[in-house]
């Protein structure tokens, strides 16, 4: 597919989407784009429409272009398809790990272990999950995978970091991890789906507060 001057605005966008240097609710405002990037409002236009497509950008009349803020519910129900799409993915995975997977999840789960930064907390976890799954041999599974954890953003990867804590993910990696060494699939994903569903609650229980 040929590339259009929507695309480079179309990807800094997105990456500063899920990145969280431009947070959940802030306006996308075409005139200022525009000037930065040099265009005309077309393919400012053309690139925001492509982010709401994406569910990362929504327009709204009389405001124009904002960046998606999941609601409570919604937050809720992602979760809930990360469980469906998680808990396949390992099950698929388990059969085809080696040695270097092992060791790989064994140095990062131990350097997680050392960090404080509940923002760093949510990309080792991030990375770490990806790691389980990336034997699965199934790139469309990934893709949607990693889609959701792009729908999730950074704000949100930060909020489940915050409301789980270190102690308890990092416990209940290792089962899942130990259980994987194993080959024992089925403990490996009922492991997932326990440490995924009190994840939930938490953030559930999170939000309930205020937080």
């Amino acid at each position: 597919m040929p590339s259009s001057a929507a695309d480079p605005i179309y990807d800094d966008i997105r990456a500063a989407i899920l990145s969280g240097d431009i947070a959940p609710g802030a306006p996308l405002r075409q005139d200022e784009i525009a000037k930065r990037f040099g265009v005309s409002k077309i393919p400012v236009r053309e690139a925001l429409r492509r982010l709401e497509v994406d569910n990362l950008v929504v327009f709204e009349r009389n405001k124009g272009a904002t960046v998606r803020h999941y609601s409570e519910t919604e937050v809720l129900q992602l979760l809930d398809i990360r469980i469906a799409l998680e808990c396949r993915a390992l099950e698929l995975a388990v059969p085809h790990m080696i040695a270097t997977d092992f060791s790989d999840m064994r140095q990062l789960l131990r350097e997680y272990a050392n960090r404080t930064d509940p923002a760093e907390w949510g990309a080792m976890n991030a990375k770490f999950h990806h790691m389980l799954y990336e034997p699965c041999g199934n790139p469309q599974l990934m893709k949607m995978i990693d889609d959701l954890q792009g729908k999730l953003g950074q704000f949100l990867r930060l909020l489940v970091s915050t409301a789980s804590g270190l102690e308890r993910p990092m416990r209940e990696h290792d089962e899942i991890l130990e259980a994987c060494e194993r080959g024992d699939t089925q403990t490996a994903v009922r492991t997932l789906r326990h440490h995924i569903e009190a994840t939930q609650k938490e953030v559930a229980a999170f939000l309930r507060r205020g937080g």
